[in-house]
């Protein structure tokens, strides 16, 4: 280990000379910033993933993006052995290792091996991808150089979605059981799960467009449509790639702007797609005969995946659990259908797709969704064997075996791992074609309750603490009063506040009737907490 300590010692001090100037924390998004301070990053984060392989004895991923961030921005991620985000504990790792001076650098790599019990002789392997940013390669090459340095088995897959690098790593540390770990594997079992699900009914095929960020996740639809039948689906992409990666286009600008991209043309009827820059996130929109833009969001999409599996559940008569999964910015009306009219459980967690993931688990069935438009379905092993037994289940009737087999069909078609914006387009199409809908009568399900989000720029946004999943503020003091008071004031109000993990900032969200009392309520909110916990510069206003 020495000797390899000093190797690496050596290396930085020649490409690094100087301390790190700047901090890092490893969070849902891994490490992201200006692609030009992440190149001590990415050395570090190299020998971070071998170490960790060399803990589990399984291969990890390492993913070069920035997703929905600017073209001049990048990141990396790192991707356990089954396709999760990286353990708690190795992001605190993460962290320590990034920000170590290079004097104190061998002391922490001491630590690190001796307080997760490493055995440093271990072999150690790592699977790289990234996205199409520019910086991407030059990122890749430090990452490699690391990697070569603790002597770990590497393979380069190039430019993939970072959900496909999660695939990838799922497949090799299961022996292909999951799937073949390879781009083209992907689209196989994809496709082939799609076919056997789409109704044998259909007259003509769904047609969508798609806004691809102009990144990564455009070229991989294309791809990907090789492989699925044309009297199925059709997609036509735009904002491919020819255009700047995230610039006004992509599920963020979608979701923010609350309207279509400029360079997306689209008519009445149109059902249209917005991936992220790393085609992780996924929302719908379309507009109505009067031209007006509507958004369906993670809520709905996890409304409509719940609805339908719940459906198929009830079919089986079972006693398989099932779940939806919301942070506080799940919209209320959202929340209210699922529990009312669905008749399904909701639990609430922190804002972070860990967090929903974490609790997604604990059910047989469990549905996750951010209002974003990232999150997935996961299954647990009793629901896969139970749904598999109930197929070949002669003493059941015919609607039951069919629910089952849809079910098992259903575990191939969603990416459990992680939530997966082409595998989600999959799943909501496969939905629509069943149900007979469109956009429309797909929105209706429920009316969205107007909402308004808004930033308040703070001194230190350690001074603002939350509970109860960030849906009450506990300091600073009577701030949660003033809330409290001003959504009394409105009918159906909802408005809560919580501090940025990036920034110093206050982030309000604010729920009300009419589009008016949600702009007003979240204005006056955010001047409540301009007022009591150090705000900097103008308060919010109504423009």
């Amino acid at each position: 280990m020495e000797a390899t300590v000093a190797a690496i010692v050596e290396e930085e001090r020649s490409r690094f000379p100087a301390s790190p100037a700047k901090k890092f924390a490893y969070g849902t998004a891994g490490f992201r910033d200006k692609a030009e301070l992440l190149d001590r990053v990415l050395f570090r984060v190299g020998i971070l993933a071998a170490l960790r392989s060399k803990c589990v004895g399984a291969t990890i991923g390492l993913m070069i993006t920035a997703s929905h961030n600017p073209i001049q921005d990048n990141g990396v991620k790192v991707v356990e052995p089954l396709g999760e985000m990286l353990v708690p504990q190795w992001e605190g790792l993460s962290t320590e290792l990034t920000n170590a001076s290079i004097e104190d650098l061998p002391s922490v790599l001491s630590s690190i091996v001796q307080s997760t019990r490493c055995d440093f002789h271990q072999p150690a392997k790592v699977a790289i991808a990234r996205d199409t940013r520019p910086s991407g390669p030059r990122l890749a090459a430090v990452l490699v150089k690391a990697l070569e340095l603790m002597k770990a088995e590497y393979t380069d897959y190039g430019i993939l979605t970072t959900p496909q690098l999660h695939y990838v790593v799922r497949c090799v540390n299961t022996n292909g059981a999951f799937g073949a770990p390879t781009e083209r594997g992907y689209y196989q079992k994809l496709a082939a799960a799609f076919h056997s699900l789409v109704p044998k009914s259909m007259a003509s095929p769904a047609r969508v467009r798609l806004d691809g960020a102009n990144g990564v996740g455009a070229g991989k639809v294309k791809s990907l449509m090789q492989h699925i039948r044309g009297d199925a689906l059709v997609v036509e992409v735009c904002d491919d790639e020819s255009g700047t990666l995230n610039d006004k286009c992509g599920a963020d600008y979608v979701k923010s702007q609350q309207a279509a991209p400029p360079n997306l043309q689209y008519s009445v009827g149109d059902r249209c797609i917005s991936f992220d820059g790393d085609a992780d996130r996924i929302v719908y929109f379309y507009q109505d005969t009067g031209r007006r833009f509507h958004l369906l969001d993670g809520d709905k999409i996890a409304a409509l995946a719940a609805g339908f599996i719940a459906e198929k559940l009830r079919a089986l008569n079972s006693d398989l659990t099932i779940g939806v999964v919301q942070t506080a910015y799940a919209n209320g009306s959202a929340t209210a259908y699922l529990l009312n009219t669905l008749q399904v459980p909701v639990a609430c967690t922190l804002t972070g797709v860990k967090h929903l993931h974490h609790k997604a688990v604990e059910y047989d069935v469990g549905v996750y969704f951010e209002s974003n438009g990232h999150g997935t379905v996961v299954f647990s092993e009793r629901a896969i064997e139970t749904f598999k037994m109930s197929a070949e289940d002669e003493r059941l009737s015919g609607s039951a075996r069919e629910a089952a087999k849809r079910l098992c069909v259903l575990t191939e078609l969603i990416n459990q791992a992680v939530g997966d914006a082409i595998s989600d387009m999959l799943l909501v199409e496969v939905i629509l074609m069943h149900r007979g809908w469109g956009c429309m009568e797909w929105d209706s399900i429920y009316s969205e309750l107007p909402n308004k989000q808004l930033k308040v720029k703070v001194k230190d946004r350690s001074q603002v603490q939350t509970t109860d999943f960030e849906r009450r503020c506990v300091r600073p003091e009577g701030l949660q009063l003033e809330i409290d008071r001003l959504v009394a004031a409105q009918p159906k109000g909802r408005a809560f506040v919580r501090p940025s993990g990036t920034e110093d900032v206050v982030r309000v969200y604010a729920e009300a009737a009419t589009q008016v009392a949600a702009d007003s309520l979240a204005v006056q909110v955010g001047r409540k907490v301009h007022e009591l916990a150090g705000g900097i510069g103008d308060p919010p206003s109504l423009l």
